[in-house]
């Protein structure tokens, strides 16, 4: 494809980079119609290894030449039918955009993938690790770990607990619908792309559909539940019956106010994690990484 060169940010064909909003981004009147920004090298090639379909492109002159193999493999990526615009504007004008400096040059607007229901997901996860233990030879442990993400906010929080879930062996992870949503722009950033290899989906889509009918779907799937929260009855973190659970959700409340009081019921076990100097909290993407570690090993 050629490159359409844009002198400037105001050219109606570059709506979806500088004036639509993260929620018309998305779209939730027709999701299939719904798009998303991937920013940088890394994270377009993950996103394009996980399936996604890209819509257009936005770069600068600078990167034409060390971006060629990414774009190379966009233009391969994009429907049968013709190929996607390549826009290419000056690199002052791409600076107004929010956080470009941190982009290293390229954007790319993609379609939202169809998100399959929790059931159909967690049913991927079981084969896929009885497929990769079929073919190292080993037999399959049974051992899932899935995140639940209530209520959580910021989009920053969101990314690094996907970079966790992904680099410590978390199967999914669910998002309750308060929830960001980890294909808002910041969150793919920080997730540094990842979001695309960690298995993921909604665990319902109104606020009636968390917590009480979320846990009880969990548990019809075979799936113990551990609310990561402070609470007089709470077990280590380091429990050895914890760490037996076969099938076993690790739920990560919001910033600040951490867990609902009904999911915190609801739930098999409460969790803390020891901490020492009189800390009694940690941030929730940190939470997270120490909760990987310690039950994905």
């Amino acid at each position: 494809m050629p490159y359409i060169e844009v002198d400037n940010l105001d050219d109606p064909r570059l709506d979806a980079y500088a004036r639509l909003t993260e929620a018309q981004l998305r779209n939730r009147l027709e999701p299939e119609k719904g798009i998303f920004i991937a920013e940088s090298i890394k994270v377009i090639e993950r996103a394009l290894a996980g399936g996604m379909q890209p819509v257009s492109v936005l770069m600068t002159p600078e990167w034409l030449e060390s971006a060629a193999s990414t774009v190379d493999a966009i233009e391969k990526a994009a429907p049968e039918e013709g190929g996607i615009p390549i826009f290419v504007a000056p690199e002052n004008e791409l600076k107004k955009l929010t956080g470009f400096a941190l982009t290293r040059g390229i954007l790319c607007a993609m379609r939202r993938p169809v998100l399959p229901s929790v059931e159909e997901l967690l049913d991927r996860v079981d084969e896929e690790r009885q497929r990769k233990a079929q073919a190292c030879g080993i037999p399959d442990d049974g051992r899932r770990r899935v995140a639940v993400l209530e209520g959580i906010v910021d989009h920053t929080n969101v990314g690094a607990i996907f970079r966790s879930a992904a680099a410590l062996g978390v199967d999914a992870v669910l998002v309750t619908p308060t929830c960001c949503d980890p294909l808002y722009r910041r969150a793919v950033r920080v997730s540094m792309g990842t979001v695309f290899q960690v298995p993921w989906t909604r665990i319902g889509e109104s606020v009636r559909d968390w917590p009480a009918a979320g846990l009880a779907r969990l548990e019809a799937l075979g799936y113990k539940t551990a609310a990561l929260a402070l609470s007089d009855d709470s077990i280590a973190l380091g429990d050895e019956g914890l760490a037996a659970c076969e099938k076993l959700a690790l739920i990560f409340g919001t910033e600040g106010d951490g867990l609902s009081r009904k999911t915190i019921e609801g739930c098999d076990y409460t969790v803390r994690i020891p901490m020492m100097h009189g800390v009694d909290s940690l941030n929730v993407a940190a939470a997270s990484a120490v909760t990987f570690w310690e039950l994905c090993r």
